[in-house]
């Protein structure tokens, strides 16, 4: 019996993480995935229910509350979830014999998928523990930078990356220069606006750019805005940490040289895998993590130093694409953006509610964002948002940063139904009214 776990973990190696299901499954007994329904469209598909109900049964509800706060990461399925299970077990029982021997074979085979995934080579691809920390590299070990450049930044980023944009400006003695952008804007708003700033800063060298905004759900055009920068000499690094999954896209689309993406979020991977991503050709631009080497400027991976990795969660990295691939990256977009319309629809009727984030809808993605009119502190967002939990059963998180102020987002889920996003509405329309003291 040992000789025999002992193949099927060999077995399991050798053929990669799709196989690590058999360790603890009968192929029978393993999840399916969910099959859209053929001839419909997307924006059809969108409004099916029925469709939508099924894909909710593929993941564990939360209990006790309407959670409409997705956008902190996102649940696997439980096909992913079964994988990333199974292959805890895997790892624990196996340890450093897995570790030392299997795992670089099986994490070039995740590497190699989102590769395709995204539209990129495989050596363009490094995991990552996040986003975070894929930009946050980025940044710091930038090297185009002479005292006297600029950097620019806006207030739709993510604060601890505004944040490391200041800290190049006191470690390097370049200009942070800031552009804010408004609380409701189109495309040809927010490039008009880069372009501006532009304008306004000759010194201008590198530019960090949001794909799709945390706080509000506003999308930034990257390509243009990527285009006119390089016109100009401007380099850019794509914070799209929120947008893969939550728009359809391959890396291409953006027209970036470097971006760093979250895999827990809209994929559906475990928590913990992120992406860093350096287009062939500019990893001179970008020093090797300190204390690693890359004289011939031909490994990105150089550019990250994570230690010892979450094995598991990168063995299910393919499950989850896999889910993701079965609903299918348009499909899961229109749903999301019908989600959204069916709150903010009816929100802009309200005039005590303000609407955030895109004019127009390619401004625009399934995460939103709100707040009751002429209420933007902290502690009014704050109030809004214990108001939503407390009195109406509906979880949000209050996001700041923006230059018009603090907000509370609203972020369904595939999973999500029409049903609870009429909640929200319900209980939005209440929020005219003052809240009742406890006797």
């Amino acid at each position: 019996m040992a000789n025999l776990k002992r193949r099927q973990v060999l077995a399991a190696l050798a053929a990669g993480a799709a196989a690590i299901p058999a360790l603890g499954l009968q192929a029978a007994q393993r999840p399916s995935m969910p099959v859209p329904p053929a001839g419909q469209s997307s924006s059809a598909l969108a409004k099916n229910e029925d469709f939508w109900r099924e894909v909710a049964t593929y993941y564990d509800r939360t209990e006790g509350i309407v959670n409409l706060e997705h956008g902190y990461w996102g649940k696997m399925a439980k096909p992913v979830q079964q994988v990333y299970l199974d292959a805890t077990r895997m790892v624990n029982a196996q340890n450093s014999y897995y570790g030392r021997k299997g795992y670089s074979a099986d994490a070039k085979r995740s590497v190699q998928r989102i590769a395709q995934a995204l539209g990129a080579h495989e050596d363009e691809i490094v995991l990552t523990r996040n986003a975070s920390e894929a930009i946050h590299n980025l940044i710091r070990q930038y090297q185009g930078l002479s005292k006297g450049d600029a950097v620019l930044y806006a207030d739709v980023d993510y604060p601890q990356f505004k944040t490391t944009m200041h800290w190049l400006e006191e470690s390097r003695g370049v200009q942070a220069r800031l552009i804010n952008l408004p609380s409701r804007a189109t495309q040809q708003d927010i490039l008009d606006l880069y372009r501006q700033a532009f304008d306004a800063n000759p010194n201008l060298k590198l530019i960090l750019l949001t794909h799709v905004s945390n706080q509000h759900g506003l999308v930034i055009p990257v390509a243009a805005i990527s285009a006119e920068a390089r016109q100009r000499g401007i380099d850019v690094i794509c914070d799209s940490a929120q947008s893969w999954g939550l728009l359809d896209y391959k890396i291409g689309d953006l027209g970036v040289d470097w971006a760093g993406f979250n895999l827990h979020k809209w994929i559906g991977s475990p928590v913990g895998i992120g992406v860093l991503y350096m287009r062939r050709g500019t990893l001179q631009k970008i020093a090797p993590y300190p204390g690693d080497t890359d004289p011939d400027h031909s490994k990105a991976a150089a550019r990250i130093h994570t230690g010892t990795a979450n094995f598991a969660s990168v063995l299910a990295i393919p499950a989850a694409l896999d889910f993701h691939a079965s609903i299918g990256g348009t499909n899961k977009e229109a749903r999301l953006r019908y989600l959204r319309r069916l709150w903010t629809d009816e929100a802009e009727k309200m005039p005590h509610i303000e609407v955030l984030g895109g004019s127009d809808e390619a401004s625009r993605t399934g995460m939103g964002a709100f707040r009751l009119a002429g209420k933007s502190s902290a502690g009014e967002a704050k109030d809004l948002q214990q108001r939503l939990e407390t009195e109406f059963g509906i979880f949000t998180v209050v996001r700041k940063g923006l230059a018009s102020g603090h907000c509370v987002r609203i972020t369904p889920q595939v999973f999500s139904s029409a049903k609870e996003i009429r909640t929200l509405t319900a209980a939005m329309e209440q929020l005219h009214t003052t809240p009742e003291m406890p006797p």
